[in-house]
């Protein structure tokens, strides 16, 4: 059997047998999709909010410097155009269907947990002021608390300060990336390269800005962000690593499944080999046996005559 070696596996050769045996895995991605829309969906906790609280929550509402349609465009499509560009180097649907997938993952588990926290804890953003009380005109009940009558939605919204979902989902997409770019450029090969820190500095450097845009933007606190980026590393660093060996490993370059399948390569061919050693030995015993039978044969049929021979000399 032909050893496997880097670039033999190609989507139209090994796509289908990849994605059968991750077949769950996707199940999976499919059902946290689902989950999160349900989390989006459902009331966050409205906690007390009295007069005394406001004077923290009275900064003015802004819009996004980051809008929310463009956080997956660079946590998801972007490292995913990057996974697609090495894989057209390489051929390797392992590396690409691995990364597509622990991209995913990171993401969406990310996701949930930050909509789930969200939710759970209610905390008001620092303009929730103005979301209460777009005319400027506060009102209170009789135990303090705020009674609102802004827009609904806009008023919900005010509720999910608590982390930020901006920079978890930044740190999930964009640390995956630096992990997946500082084992494909071998950063810790001890070499002493600089310039390989910086390639993948640059994406964690994005997620820390875009976190500073969401307090400079006043949606959130300072510890919404630090607590969002704090999550969104950890969670890719585990579905990195839950794929891939880590950057400084020697290995750190492929995934798993590609040093698994080449085992198993080698494996086969070394057992084809000593098969066919074995099966040429055997044909080699066979046939210095049927040699020997042979020569005992013509020794023995050559000496007939001789007896006949000398058998007529003593009849004489």
């Amino acid at each position: 059997m032909r050893e496997v070696q880097l670039g033999s596996h190609t989507v139209k050769s090994h796509g289908v047998a990849v994605a059968r045996t991750h077949m769950h895995d996707w199940l999976i991605l499919v059902l946290l999709v689902v989950i999160e829309v349900i989390l989006y969906v459902v009331h966050p906790f409205y906690r007390f909010i009295g007069k005394d609280m406001m004077t923290d929550l009275r900064y003015p509402l802004k819009s996004n410097t980051v809008p929310v349609w463009a956080v997956p465009m660079y946590a998801i499509l972007l490292p995913m155009v990057i996974f697609l560009v090495v894989y057209f180097r390489r051929r390797d649907i392992y590396d690409l269907h691995h990364a597509i997938l622990g991209l995913l993952y990171s993401v969406l588990v990310t996701a949930v947990i930050t909509d789930s926290i969200k939710n759970a804890v209610g905390r008001p953003r620092p303009d929730f002021f103005w979301r209460c009380f777009p005319d400027g005109k506060d009102v209170y009940d009789q135990l303090g608390n705020v009674i609102c009558h802004g827009d609904k939605n806009v008023i919900k919204e005010g509720h999910k300060s608590f982390p930020s979902g901006h920079t978890s989902w930044s740190f999930a997409g964009l640390s995956f990336l630096s992990l997946y770019l500082s084992g494909k450029i071998k950063v810790f090969d001890r070499r002493g390269h600089v310039a390989k820190l910086c390639i993948i500095f640059f994406p964690l450097l994005v997620a820390c800005l875009v976190g500073i845009s969401r307090v400079d933007d006043y949606w959130h606190h300072w510890q919404d962000v630090f607590a969002g980026g704090l999550l969104g590393l950890v969670i890719a660093t585990f579905c990195y690593l839950q794929f891939f060996p880590p950057p400084y490993h020697p290995q750190g370059w492929g995934p798993y499944a590609y040093f698994k399948v080449l085992e198993e390569s080698r494996g086969s061919a070394q057992a084809s080999t000593t098969i066919n050693s074995l099966n040429s030995d055997a044909r080699e015993n066979e046939e210095e046996e049927r040699n020997g039978f042979m020569g005992l044969y013509l020794a023995h049929n050559s000496s007939l005559p001789m007896e006949n021979q000398d058998i007529e000399e003593g009849r004489k």
